[in-house]
């Protein structure tokens, strides 16, 4: 591979970690309020508490790449995403400010505007990240000169919002399944049958996403019939997909879990194959598509950049992995606790 397919790659490594570390703290706030107890709502924020920070490490460093191999691509997408991203962004910081401001007091009202912050919050940063994938699969008006300028409502068409509301359903499916491990008695069972629900609405909207990108995106499979060892990508999503009702049947929910983490990845591998080589495609002339050749930085840049990504790599895993293992086990709540 050249290195502009190697940084492409390694984009969607960093996606990838991304979308499955925080993807289930981000579902964890999607299905908060479906408890009702004070004590099991803490259970719930500690169960992220000392993670959810860390997984964001994942979001700012694929930003960081992006901005270093393909500057031209962020420019654009940044500037076309302007309204949407200052949405997440605003998403991020009312649930960061959420749990650490929600139990600096005991007021019923207090906490419970928290906890509606909390999770409305995460709802909306999942649907926008979705909505953002779906543009850039359909397609997104851009200029001869690189130029990208989308309203917030010009990007929900139907398309991005059905992405968007499998993405919210993914994550929902993905935190419960982590809750589900990190939990015990009563509320554990309760969980369980939110496994299954959130699961059945998951497989909804994938579905219904699979038949509008077959019927209305043909330029996504393009790459599949020039390269048709991709569809065993396909093969391993259903899979895993069907892995999962299967390790909940049988009572074995690591591997619940481990096959949502395969799902996850398996769709962001889809997803870059749809796009590949384009980083963003134009809905008007495909010429104007922001590629990984016409977006990217110099050769050299390109070079020193691998150099510090793999000096610099196994230092996120090494701490994604310590702190992953110092906090591994059943939630237990105290007096220091969220």
């Amino acid at each position: 591979m050249d290195l502009n397919t190697v940084w492409f790659v390694l984009l969607g490594i960093l996606l990838t970690g991304y979308a499955i570390l925080d993807g289930f703290d981000l579902g964890v706030g999607t299905v908060y309020l479906a408890v009702r107890k004070d004590e099991e709502r803490r259970i719930l924020l500690n169960s992220i508490g000392p993670l959810w920070d860390g997984n964001e490490v994942w979001l700012v460093t694929f930003g960081g790449a992006l901005f270093a191999a393909f500057p031209n691509a962020y420019a654009s997408i940044f500037s076309g995403f302007y309204s949407a991203f200052m949405l997440v962004l605003a998403a991020l910081i009312i649930r960061a400010v959420s749990i650490e401001f929600r139990s600096k007091h005991e007021g019923r009202v207090w906490r419970a505007s928290w906890d509606v912050l909390f999770s409305a919050a995460s709802i909306v940063a999942t649907f926008v990240f979705g909505v953002a994938v779906g543009n850039c699969i359909w397609g997104l008006p851009i200029r001869a000169d690189g130029e990208l300028s989308a309203s917030l409502l010009s990007l929900l068409h139907p398309y991005p919002v059905l992405v968007g509301l499998l993405t919210v359903a993914g994550v929902a499916m993905h935190g419960s399944l982590y809750l589900y491990l990190k939990t015990e008695g009563e509320l554990q069972k309760r969980i369980h049958d939110w496994v299954w629900t959130t699961f059945g609405i998951f497989l909804v909207f994938y579905m219904l996403a699979t038949v509008f990108t077959l019927a209305k995106v043909p330029h996504a499979v393009r790459n599949f019939e020039r390269a048709p060892w991709a569809w065993t990508i396909v093969v391993a999503n259903v899979l895993a997909i069907a892995n999962i009702p299967r390790a909940i049947y049988l009572g074995r929910p690591v591997y619940a879990f481990l096959s949502s983490c395969a799902t996850i990845a398996a769709l962001i591998v889809l997803f870059g194959a749809a796009l590949f080589p384009n980083i963003v495609v134009s809905s008007g002339d495909p010429a104007h598509s922001l590629t990984i050749y016409g977006a990217a930085s110099s050769a050299q840049t390109l070079k020193t950049m691998l150099v510090i990504a793999i000096v610099g790599m196994p230092f996120v895993l090494a701490y994604t992995a310590v702190i992953y293992w110092t906090f591994r086990g059943k939630v237990q709540v105290g007096r220091l606790s969220y």
